[in-house]
């Protein structure tokens, strides 16, 4: 039988409190370096403390940024904001460094398309939050930057650069392309400019036309064709996700089409039936690649299920929230992967993790 509404709210909104009252807490306190004013890579699950420091990513930063900004702690994403332009603006040759050492001095200064499309997504929704002009102006800087140096054939983006942004150090792949869709969506929402909604539809075709797989309809982690290819049933729900959020925008390219058909396959091939733990990745007939169950694919496939059109889809949301709270949350946090047995197959608490939470619950019913 079937949960109503109602229970599908009180789900959700439990889920909420558990993220106000653990989660942000965390990473406002222990997961927080106050000298370095940096977020920690990751808490030790135990005590909260954080791993030995090798680095901070530019893109950690930018998820805790609009993690923060979402939840409405201005004074705590400003000291964010403040850090990611102050730590990682890359001065010299434009564009921003992936990641600085302990001492915050640049480590990788490889110019990463994922980081890149993570200020734009960041900055949109900080900016728009709190009506920030510095915020905006990173938005529209980086993606004209983005536009200019990144750019591949086929209307695509490299992956990453070096960083005079003088040789290519990888070709385009589908994960950081849907970060930038991802955030051009943000950018059109923050700015209402229609640059960034032009942008969002010559990608969203480009990635039609190189990485949908045509007899699933998913989107390939690789350009179709490429050796040992794969499909993560996680991006195929959050691909499902950001196509419904944009639209009109989609309109003619083909990919609202293939998404139904990719929702179907991921949840055929790619949810454990037993637990409803989704797997981290399929080949191409559906057979288990890589069996981990990461928490961020299971928040993906709660957002897919709740902005589903078929009834089906939705009814099996409140079964789905509870099964990902028994198995992924916990009183102090998290687990961050699991065995399909139930086995903690990554002990520690990132930094990057928060980000999934909140986008997901934001989606769910209130």
């Amino acid at each position: 039988m079937n949960l109503p509404a109602a229970s599908t709210i009180a789900l959700a909104t439990a889920l909420r409190e558990h993220f106000t009252g653990v989660v942000l807490p965390m990473w406002r306190g222990p997961g927080f370096n106050a000298a370095l004013k940096l977020p920690y890579e990751a808490l030790s699950a135990d005590d909260h403390q954080p791993l030995p420091v090798e680095r901070y990513r530019a893109m950690a930063c930018a998820r805790q940024l609009f993690t923060f900004a979402q939840a409405g702690d201005e004074a705590h994403a400003q000291v964010l904001f403040d850090s990611l332009t102050h730590t990682f603006q890359d001065t010299v040759h434009g564009g921003w460094f992936y990641s600085v050492d302990a001492q915050g001095v640049p480590l990788d200064t490889t110019k990463d398309l994922y980081t890149h499309a993570f200020i734009v997504f960041a900055c949109a929704e900080y900016g728009r939050r709190f009506d920030n002009r510095d915020a905006l102006k990173i938005v529209h800087n980086t993606s004209a930057l983005i536009q200019s140096q990144f750019a591949a054939q086929g209307d695509l983006f490299n992956a990453a650069l070096t960083a005079d942004f003088g040789s290519v150090t990888g070709t385009p792949i589908q994960n950081p392309l849907m970060h930038l869709i991802e955030a051009w969506l943000a950018a059109c929402e923050a700015t209402r400019d229609n640059v960034f909604g032009a942008a969002l539809r010559r990608l969203a075709g480009a990635v039609a036309r190189h990485f949908v797989h045509a007899p699933t309809g998913c989107i390939a982690e690789l350009p179709i064709g490429a050796s040992d290819n794969r499909l993560e049933p996680g991006h195929q729900f959050e691909w499902f996700w950001l196509v419904r959020q944009g639209g009109a925008l989609f309109e003619g390219t083909g990919l609202a089409e293939a998404l139904q058909r990719a929702f179907a396959f991921a949840q055929q091939y790619g949810v454990d039936r037993a637990t409803g733990g989704v797997y981290a990745s399929l080949d191409e007939t559906g057979g288990i690649k890589d069996a981990t169950q990461r928490i961020w694919a299971q928040t993906e496939y709660l957002r897919a299920l709740a902005c589903h059109d078929d009834p089906l889809a939705r009814d099996a949301l409140p079964r789905q929230i509870e099964l990902f709270q028994q198995r992924f949350l916990r009183p102090q946090g998290w687990f961050e992967c699991k065995t399909p047995a139930g086995d903690v197959a990554r002990a520690d608490m990132p930094s990057t993790t928060p980000y999934h939470l909140a986008t997901a619950y934001a989606a769910l019913p209130v």
